[in-house]
């Protein structure tokens, strides 16, 4: 399994994103996950990739989530969460996907 995040300079999320995706790893047992990134430096690289808003998360070439659409632009995202709309996915919702595509 491996992980990327998709991420932009101004996106202040992006790093605790690796954070979390580390944490869940280690909560299924898969802390050797592999975990890249990718940085989108233009709207043009960000229609021409699966960018969904910074950070995205692909699990394996797919969006973890599947509730936004590819934007043309450099745009944070938006993860509807168990506390409201946060820049983040929880580590729970992270753990779920890991384990479901695992």
């Amino acid at each position: 399994m491996k992980v990327e995040i998709l991420y932009f300079d101004g996106c202040p999320n992006w790093r605790e994103a690796a954070d979390r995706v580390r944490a869940a790893a280690t909560a299924i047992g898969r802390p050797d996950i592999e975990i890249g990134y990718q940085r989108i430096s233009s709207d043009a690289e960000a229609a021409a990739s699966p960018f969904a808003g910074s950070p995205t998360i692909l699990v394996d070439g797919v969006d973890a989530f599947d509730d936004a659409e590819s934007v043309a632009e450099l745009a944070c995202r938006i993860y509807a969460t168990e506390a409201g709309l946060a820049g983040l996915p929880s580590i729970e919702q992270l753990t779920d996907v890991l384990r479901a595509r695992g």
